[in-house]
């Protein structure tokens, strides 16, 4: 008789073959980037997150479907709120990610989530040296592995980047260091979110991508007038459904119409549409570290900056005084006029003797009226020195917004976020007033070396944003780390300018969708965006797991484009070709050429680092011109070792990664 046989205890589940992504993180950017991964790019998933409550019972852990269904039913409800493509739906999305709940990233729990068989890792913990940690494990466990490291400190990530590739090279010899395809990427939150919060500024979207410093905008267009033409911008991305168009300004819609969005028409069927709006690529505007910010008003000081208007007017009135007394010197004396002025100067400055007796009347009177005015000299000349101190001990601090300025942003907050946007507003060559409570805070100094006028104070308080001249102003970016104080900002300067730009940073993305609707329907003439920092930066985290090859995905109501560097090489549905040769509607399209020698090429044309005026100037890259050639004609012929920036669908862009071993989307 055969006895008792205990079951074998379970072992954790593995994912079922490798090259899956896997997310690691603390926060909401983890979620989001996971829900990203999963909605955008059809990548299966696996998720490590600290251990999760049941709220209706906090002693009880949430099970991982549970906890998975909570998370991607609400996460892809709001990507669909968006604009964002749905292709799956919420219980397809559960099956495709895998949660781990740890509280730290150790060797068994990376082992368990399959960093040995994975295609990429993303450690996004809101922890430098915990990310730094697990990227060194991490790299031991898969030299292959495609890593996304989440640091702030940009000179530490510069440095991590160089050992890792090198620890990764080191380990897999004699492998083509282009398949390792770019190992190692180190990003920050408040560098990716800049650039669009900075686009929705001057634009009112954040739907950009960054191609070499270029900051590109897929920008909607309404259906043109009859007999009209279009403007296709840099080139025709996609047809909107005819019921996509909202005046209210939302981003995006669900499409009800018979016909959905065309993505990549040809120029037929653009011409043929009738009554559908069209998304084009636009160039917002050159940016990066080969374009410094200029410092507004200049250098220098100018005069009449230095001395008030009065002073100048009495120095003025002297001089007047001067002159008259020395024509009358002339008319009634007979001297001459060089005469007449050192007499004059003489008595002006009490230098000269006193007239004599015999002395005529009118040389006496003069000799009094030049005293006199001496008297007026003393005190111009004391307040001219005072004023001129004055002067030059506040050009070192922070400036005041100029009496007549207008049409400029008003910044709400200099933090970790704020700072960053200062910089790319600055790029842009976009007047900017800073407003920050705190006088030590992060961006301070940098608002003081760019010469930005900023205003101290509480902008919740009555007056501060007056300082600012919120009035004339353009738009209001309110970014500070406060949701409350965004809010409480943004409806204060609602009451000031009713029809004034606005976009608030907030955390939570529920919450932005909400104070987004209310905000747009209290003011439907207003345009009104509510941005979270998570939902800006995940698609630069995304894109970079997915290889440096993705320069970004843009949402096109329930559908994504996506915009990709690629090399001609191996590609034969692009090497031998023209560009309109190769162009294949509702698949791929090339851009752009990228015309830089292959040995001075980025290798990452869209994590160009922002310029940093507190970096020394010894950056090596500050006077590289961008080498993207936009106007390329329908007839060049693309060659190998060419490199192009491509617009391609989920499954264009499959067809043509395919064939060269490289990890497709989808």
């Amino acid at each position: 008789m055969l006895g008792f046989v205990p079951p074998l205890p379970q072992q954790p589940q593995r994912p079922p073959r490798a090259g899956h992504m896997v997310v690691c993180g603390d926060d909401a950017l983890a979620r989001r980037l996971a829900v990203e991964l999963r909605y955008v790019y059809g990548e299966r998933v696996t998720l490590v997150l600290p251990p999760g409550r049941d709220a209706a019972r906090p002693e009880l852990p949430l099970t991982q479907r549970a906890r998975a269904a909570a998370l991607f039913g609400r996460m892809s409800a709001a990507m669909n709120r968006n604009g964002a493509p749905g292709g799956d739906d919420t219980a397809a999305g559960v099956e495709a990610v895998r949660i781990i709940e740890a509280s730290e990233p150790s060797d068994e729990v990376l082992e368990e989530a399959g960093a040995d068989r994975a295609a990429a890792l993303a450690l996004v913990y809101d922890d430098d040296e915990r990310n730094i940690r697990a990227a060194l494990t991490a790299r031991r466990l898969n030299p292959r592995l495609r890593l996304v490291i989440r640091l702030y400190n940009r000179k530490l990530g510069q440095h991590l980047e160089t050992l890792l590739d090198q620890a990764a090279a080191l380990a897999v010899p004699g492998i083509d260091p282009a398949a390792l395809d770019a190992s190692t990427t180190v990003l920050s939150d408040a560098d990716t979110a800049a650039p669009a919060l900075a686009a929705t500024a001057v634009t009112g979207s954040s739907k950009v991508i960054q191609a070499e410093g270029l900051l590109l905008r897929a920008a909607e267009r309404p259906p043109p007038r009859a007999g009209a033409l279009a403007d296709p911008g840099l080139c025709t991305l996609a047809l909107l459904s005819s019921t996509s168009h909202d005046p209210a300004g939302t981003e995006g819609s669900d499409s009800s119409g018979a016909e959905g969005p065309r993505l990549l028409p040809d120029r037929a069927t653009v011409e043929a549409a009738t009554g559908r709006g069209t998304i084009v690529l636009e160039a917002v505007s050159k940016a990066g570290p080969e374009r410094e910010p200029r410092r507004m008003g200049g250098r220098g000081a100018p005069l009449s900056r230095v001395f008030s208007r009065r002073l100048r007017w009495s120095a003025a009135g002297v001089m007047a005084a001067v002159v008259g007394l020395a024509v009358a010197s002339v008319l009634t004396n007979g001297d001459s006029p060089l005469h007449a002025t050192y007499l004059t100067l003489l008595d002006l400055l009490a230098m000269g003797d006193p007239a004599p007796d015999d002395a005529p009347m009118s040389r006496q009177i003069i000799q009094l009226l030049s005293g006199t005015a001496g008297l007026l000299l003393l005190p111009l000349l004391v307040a001219a020195v005072l004023e001129a101190f004055g002067t030059l001990r506040g050009a070192s601090a922070l400036r005041r917004p100029p009496r007549g300025l207008s049409g400029h942003v008003v910044l709400l907050g200099l933090g970790k976020i704020g700072s960053r946007v200062l910089v790319r507003l600055r790029e842009m060559n976009i007047p900017v007033v800073a407003v920050e409570e705190d006088p030590e805070a992060r961006g301070v100094p940098l608002a003081r070396v760019l010469r930005v006028p900023t205003v101290i104070g509480d902008a919740t308080q009555e007056g501060v944003l007056e300082a600012a001249k919120i009035h004339r102003a353009r738009a209001f970016l309110a970014l500070t780390s406060a949701d409350t104080t965004n809010l409480e900002a943004t409806l204060y300067a609602r009451s000031v300018a009713p029809d004034l730009h606005v976009a608030l940073r907030l955390y939570d993305d529920e919450f932005a969708t909400a104070v987004y609707r209310t905000l747009r329907t209290a003011h439907p003439g207003a345009v009104t965006r509510s941005r979270s920092v998570t939902h800006l930066a995940a698609p630069a985290f995304a894109g970079a797991m997915m290889g440096r090859q993705i320069l970004g995905a843009i949402p096109v109501e329930r559908k994504v484009m996506l915009f990709a560097a690629l090399v001609v090489d191996g590609h034969p549905q692009l090497e031998g070709r023209t560009v309109e040769q190769a162009f294949r509607a509702g698949s791929w399209r090339v851009l752009a050429l990228d015309a830089t020698p292959p040995a001075d090429r980025l290798p990452d044309l869209s994590a160009t680092p922002p310029f940093d005026p507190l970096a020394p100037a010894s950056a090596g890259t500050s006077d590289r011109a961008s080498g993207l050639v936009w106007d390329l004609h329908p007839g060049y012929v693309l060659r190998r070792g060419d490199r192009v920036v491509i617009a391609a669908t989920r499954r264009g862009l499959a067809e043509l990664l395919r064939g060269r071993g490289v990890p497709v989307p989808g």
